[in-house]
């Protein structure tokens, strides 16, 4: 596209430049850096027309928000030719130049050429060389400026702060009020955003402080930052005051950004919500940080209706190109289980990303769908972008062995397999598979384990019944010098309750009173089940009594351990107290919990009451263990033809466990007729067990039918059937 020259009568052409000059000014300003370029161009092809240092100011200017070196060392070349080098702001632009397009080389050699460096000079090397993490050279360049106003303080105390080398920035920032310059609002929003952890909440209130004598909270730069500040340290109601106070003076579509991000980091996903309408009636309209942000506050089942909407409203303001709003919306619908609307987001995105990738595959892999995550894979690799350790992770959630082992591969090929998250990926998918001694083998080795890699070992070891490996591994752990966390915990006291050993489960459990974990509530549901199982009651009870805050799993823990101990009564008032005295409701393992407590006390009337109010109260379909239970229930107690007529009323195909429990009681009971029944709907599904044709030859014995009982014996001889013969070790 051609741009045309200003018609400008009767003026000179030093008179044209100068117009045109502006023209490629404002077009910088404005953004439109290669329009400002092919202005410039059609200047140069000019006979009448030369460019000044102006024209190469600003065009360089155009060329460094572009990152088009290649032009831009064509307009270097004119600038030494022309002589126009000499001037500072040509010089500057050019370092500008180079700083953005990271070339260090050339920023140092522009730099050395400047005869008299100013201040712009200067900030301008400062901040290249911190960009590119060089934080001690910059300091060192920064102890040789001559001249420090606020500009170079700011580039200094910015790039310490953004490489990570906090702690220095800080200093920075105390060195600068000891001088005589005094920080400006860039100071503050840089030192505030720095405040990210609950231990710099009481600097970052200091700072706050000295933001409102020195008259900067007007700032909404400064508002944001604080707002940031506040949040990453868990302080909600400060950032609420901030916030409160900030609207009635300054706000922006940031502020609602950094307020809906904060609540929705912190899972207050309604009040995150809350404030997008809140920014609506403020006259804002949401940006693309903000549909990123309020669709993970819609991320579960409840919020997908309201999530609908949002993605409806993203679509209608135009951001359904955005890559960064898509890969937000595909993840929300991953979560809420619409994965066919996450599919459709992917398929109509235009520019996809590594995130939108490793987004589809995740979806795939909570599927269960390997195939199509592989599948994805591959296409991803063909459009040239290459795997992190998400992509890996989330391909190994859901792949079978064999395509582990090929995972597996990849990743030692590309130089992932030296990635800590990758490895620990494969610690648990190998452990998953079964594979506990390759797992180990993974594990130990890692160059360099994190508290997941511990946890992942210690994990896989008590899902593949190693769990005397699990406690050796974690005293390993506590040898390293690592904090367990809550997941840790949890697993350690399953373990111990797999093999009922109460003294480590004591110790796991003093050792949570003297922490910060307490009484959390998932460590108390694994305390709970470790003394049943370690045959201590009493402690149960007194852990589910001391809790503060019970889930569904805490009532569930506490029935199982009246119905191991055959406290059946004390299991349904337990279970009573859960149905008519608390907020939480009984689920489906809560009713197969008390009726198994039912079944081995033979309460029949309280158990069949139970699973009425099941069906009648609380809209529960029975599964399969409910029936199995009830049925349990009815046969131990005798009354087998009720037993039978539920049977035949079940929605569903009886399974073996259902027949065994039958054949039992009527074996028990000596009925001949049901116990022929029952044993013939085993012998189909296990034909080969001679435990069936035994006990169905005692029960026809135990009815004095002698000739039956041998007819079984022998069917089972001509079947091939062979009994195992009993041993002792005595």
């Amino acid at each position: 596209m051609r741009l045309d020259f200003p018609k400008i009568p009767n003026q000179n052409p030093n008179q044209i430049l100068i117009k045109i000059n502006s023209q490629i000014a404002k077009l910088t300003h404005s953004h439109q850096f290669t329009k400002a370029l092919q202005l410039f161009t059609q200047i140069h092809s000019s006979n009448d027309l030369k460019p000044d240092h102006y024209s190469f100011a600003t065009t360089l200017t155009a060329c460094a928000n572009l990152h088009n070196t290649s032009f831009g060392n064509q307009l270097h070349t004119q600038v030494i030719h022309t002589g126009y080098k000499a001037f500072s702001h040509v010089s500057n632009t050019l370092l500008s130049l180079y700083a953005k397009s990271n070339d260090l080389k050339s920023v140092k050699q522009v730099f050395d050429e400047i005869a008299i460096p100013d201040v712009y000079s200067w900030t301008t090397l400062l901040s290249a060389y911190t960009k590119l993490g060089h934080v001690d050279y910059a300091c060192q360049l920064f102890e040789q400026i001559p001249e420090r106003n606020v500009a170079v303080w700011n580039a200094i105390v910015t790039g310490c702060v953004e490489n990570g080398c906090r702690e220095m920035g800080f200093e920075m920032f105390e060195r600068m009020r000891r001088s005589s310059v005094r920080p400006d609002h860039y100071t503050f929003a840089s030192i505030l955003s720095s405040c990210c952890s609950l231990e710099l909440g009481d600097y970052g209130r200091q700072v706050h402080s000295l933001v409102i004598r020195t008259g900067f909270l007007v700032k909404v730069s400064v508002v944001n930052a604080q707002l940031t500040m506040y949040f990453n340290c868990g302080m909600v109601e400060e950032a609420c005051e901030v916030f409160q106070e900030a609207r009635s003076v300054t706000c922006n579509q940031i502020t609602f950004n950094a307020m809906i991000a904060g609540l929705v980091n912190l899972d207050r996903d309604m009040e995150a919500l809350m404030m997008l309408t809140e920014m609506k009636e403020a006259c804002f309209e949401p940006t693309e940080l903000t549909f990123v942000s309020i669709m993970s506050a819609c991320s579960s089942a409840r919020l997908m209706k309201l999530g609908q909407q949002i993605h409806a409203d993203a679509i209608k303001t135009g951001f359904q190109v955005s890559t960064a709003v898509s890969n937000a919306t595909m993840n929300m619908y991953t979560n809420c289980g619409d994965f066919h609307a996450a599919y459709l987001v992917f398929k109509l995105l235009e520019e996809k990303d590594l995130v939108t990738w490793n987004s589809i595959i995740e979806c795939y892999s909570q599927q269960h769908s390997c195939s199509l995550g592989l599948t994805a894979y591959l296409q991803m690799q063909m459009t040239g972008i290459k795997p992190d350790e998400f992509t890996i992770g989330s391909l190994l959630t859901c792949s079978e062995l064999g395509v582990t082992e090929m995972i597996q591969t990849v990743v030692a090929k590309n130089g992932l397999i030296l990635n800590i998250q990758v490895c620990n990926s494969l610690v648990c998918a190998f452990s998953k598979h079964g594979k506990i001694e390759h797992a180990y083998q993974l594990f130990t080795n890692m160059s360099s384990k994190n508290l997941i890699s511990w946890n992942s070992i210690i994990s896989g070891c008590l899902y593949n019944g190693l769990p005397v490996q699990a406690l050796m591994l974690f005293c390993e752990l506590q040898l390293d010098d690592i904090q367990p966390n809550l997941y840790t915990l949890s697993i350690i006291l399953s373990s111990c309750a797999s093999i009922s050993n109460l003294r480590i489960g004591k110790q796991v459990h003093g050792y949570m009173l003297r922490s910060q974990f307490r009484l959390e509530t998932s460590l108390a549901n694994a305390l709970i089940t470790l003394y049943a199982k370690c045959g201590v009651l009493d402690c149960s009870s007194k852990v589910f009594s001391g809790m503060t805050e019970r889930d569904v799993v805490s009532w569930n823990a506490m029935i199982a351990a009246y119905a191991q101990h055959g406290k059946g009564k004390e299991a349904i008032h337990c279970f009573e107290a859960m149905d008519k005295g608390s907020v939480i409701k009984p689920d489906k393992a809560t009713f197969t919990t008390v009726l198994s407590a039912c079944s081995h006390a033979g309460l029949v009337d309280e158990g069949c009451r139970i699973f009425s109010s099941m069906m009648n109260d609380h809209n529960i379909d029975p599964g399969m263990d409910h029936y199995s239970c009830i049925i349990d229930l009815l046969g131990r107690a005798g009354h087998l033809d009720e037993a039978e007529h539920l049977i035949n009323a079940t929605p569903f195909k009886v399974d073996s466990s259902i027949w065994w429990s039958l054949l039992s009681a009527c074996i028990f009971y000596v009925n001949v007729r049901l116990g022929r029944i029952a044993a013939g709907f085993l012998l189909e599904t296990e034909p080969d067990n001679a435990a069936i044709y035994v006990l169905l030859s005692n029960l026809h014995a135990a009815a004095g039918q002698w000739e039956e009982a041998t007819s079984v014996r022998q069917l089972m001889l001509k079947n091939g059937v062979m009994k195992q013969p009993g041993c002792s070790w005595i």
